[in-house]
């Protein structure tokens, strides 16, 4: 591995530089909302805000979380909460009740910041389902006996719910917490204390709470901007979500690392995010593969001017026609692709904008600098030479603090010696590029979003009829995979495919409602009592007739 000198500074810390060494430059900027900053003028509004959150008793370790689209105010709830060393908590915008109460719980939540909703979904609905009295309750403190670290609740629409306070109030109590205050407590900071948590679901249990440091994701921020060649005159449209990985670090800390202008989009739409690259002269943009071809296939796609160059495509495997396509009608000449999981920060490998386009559909790139990747062998633990399959493992600065309140499933995750076993089969060549073959984790991603079957069939087993239940990814030629749930019925009972879908759809985020239900008398077996869901699998593809999607071609 490369010697590569790594950043000891928090985020909060860089944002006050780019303030001070670009104060003039855009830093934020929406096409479609009324909300233009500039480096200076963002830096001053998010040291408001934080203290605003001081105000209401928010200090270091506690932990602030943040529900909603890319909006301005998550950008100012991050580094707000940031600078003052409260840990901010990320929460996926499709979460419906049965996720939020877990997350809240777990996490130890003591405010929630929280947007109006997301597509249809109205977030104040489900905040209220899930504490009834809320109304009744004082929004200066709460007192919730479900979720007993929860003090407030801000929500940033117009009209405040009651028992939440709205966002604008965080203005006005800034005016409570002296500057040199705030200031004492920024400058306190250090880079390797944990800043987020980003909740990632697992093979077994409920999801867990992966914690990041200031150093892993600032650095890490910065050696894919530097892969991308990022720049002050550079425009990234951020339309991934940023409370993922990828739209907070290989976005917005890429931005922040590089002066790069941050294009926010609330959420993707096809044609909003064409109509914002083309207004905003946006000259980078990142997505997963889904996200292209919505673009690339939209019927007025010839009708915007790109003035793209780099960005990156991860999230899921490429079909090679895809990354094609972007090249050519998109003028992406200097795409990338990024890989790695959450508890890395998330990048491990990444492609060089210089990379031929061989090498970008391919393969997932070389190293990144820092981050010390092995392929080892699945039985005997042993490092393997070039061309071997086995599982990749990765350390260094980007690892994990790990899981927060579980040490054990750290110690699963994270070996004595500090190696990150991500679970992901992989070869690497004599050059050092790395491609994935395969996962040794029963997970399924659909469209970008990672999806772990557990947690679908722990609901499940609630629903009274169900006796036993298998949750499969079958392959889709629109999102890469998609959710298939396979159920025994206990005697006597009946239940439908709609049923299913609709129990999953009020309690989970949408994109864990399965496509397909099939309903079954029993599960195939190894000699041993193992189920097979490869062959649950193949199964599905001979029901639904999806060999064409199953036989794509990626990289």
């Amino acid at each position: 591995m490369k010697e590569v000198e790594l950043w000891h500074k928090t985020i909060g810390a860089q944002l006050d530089e780019l303030a001070r060494d670009y104060p003039d430059n855009d830093a934020v900027v929406y096409n479609d909302i009324d909300y233009h900053r500039s480096w200076k003028e963002f830096n001053e509004e998010c040291n408001t805000v934080a203290r605003g959150l001081m105000d209401l008793g928010v200090g270091k370790g506690d932990h602030v979380a943040i529900w909603a689209t890319n909006i301005p105010e998550w950008l100012l709830t991050f580094y707000a909460s940031v600078k003052i060393g409260a840990v901010l908590v990320t929460v996926n915008t499709a979460y419906r009740v049965f996720e939020l109460e877990y997350l809240l719980r777990q996490s130890d939540t003591k405010v929630l910041v929280m947007g109006e909703g997301y597509r249809t979904t109205k977030y104040a609905d489900i905040v209220n389902e899930l504490c009834p009295t809320l109304p009744t309750q004082n929004p200066e403190k709460l007192m919730l006996p479900m979720l007993p670290c929860l003090k407030n609740i801000i929500c940033t629409q117009p009209d405040t719910p009651a028992g939440m306070l709205n966002f604008s109030e965080l203005y006005k109590r800034a005016e409570n917490t002296p500057v040199e205050v705030f200031q004492a407590l920024s400058d306190s900071l250090d880079a390797d204390e944990v800043t987020n948590m980003q909740y990632t679901s697992g093979t077994t249990g409920f999801p867990k709470g992966v914690m990041l440091t200031h150093k892993g994701i600032l650095n890490n921020g910065r050696f894919i901007g530097d892969n991308m060649k990022f720049s002050p005159t550079d425009r990234l449209c951020i339309t991934v979500p940023l409370f993922h990985c990828f739209g907070m670090v290989l976005a917005m800390m890429a931005c922040i690392t590089h002066a790069t202008t941050m294009v926010p989009v609330d959420y993707f739409q096809a044609e909003k995010v064409m109509r914002t690259l083309d207004n905003q002269r946006c000259t980078a943009i990142h997505g997963v593969p889904t996200m292209y071809i919505a673009m690339l296939e939209h019927p007025n796609f010839s009708t915007y001017h790109f003035y793209l160059r780099t960005g990156i495509m991860a999230g899921s495997p490429c079909p090679i026609k895809t990354m094609e396509d972007v090249i050519e009608k998109m003028g992406m000449r200097d795409i990338t692709i990024v890989f790695g999981q959450t508890e890395a920060s998330p990048g491990c490998t990444m492609s060089s904008a210089d990379d031929t386009i061989e090498r970008k559909v391919n393969t997932v790139g070389r190293d990144l600098p820092g981050c010390e990747n092995k392929i080892i062998d699945l039985q005997t633990g042993e490092t393997l030479g070039p061309n071997q399959k086995g599982e990749f493992c990765s350390r260094g600065y980007h690892i994990m603090k790990g899981y927060y309140k579980m040490p054990e499933a750290t110690r699963q995750a994270i070996d004595a010696d500090g190696w990150l076993h991500t679970g992901d089969i992989c070869m690497v060549d004599e050059q050092g590029y790395y491609k994935v073959t395969g996962r040794t984790k029963d997970m399924i991603i659909r469209g970008g979003e990672n999806i772990y079957p557990k947690e679908i069939e722990d609901f499940l087993y609630h629903l009274p009829e169900v006796s036993d239940v298998q949750v499969v990814g079958i392959p889709s030629k629109k999102y890469g995979e998609e959710v298939m749930a396979f159920i025994v019925l206990k005697e006597g009972c009946t239940l439908t495919e709609d049923q299913v879908k609709d129990a999953v759809m009020k309690n989970m985020a949408r994109h864990k409602t399965p496509s397909h239900v099939a309903f079954i008398d029993e599960f195939p077996m190894t000699a041993s009592g193992k189920i097979q869901k490869f062959k649950l699998r193949e199964l599905a593809v001979k029901i639904y007739h999806l060999e064409d999607a199953a036989g794509i071609e990626t990289a």
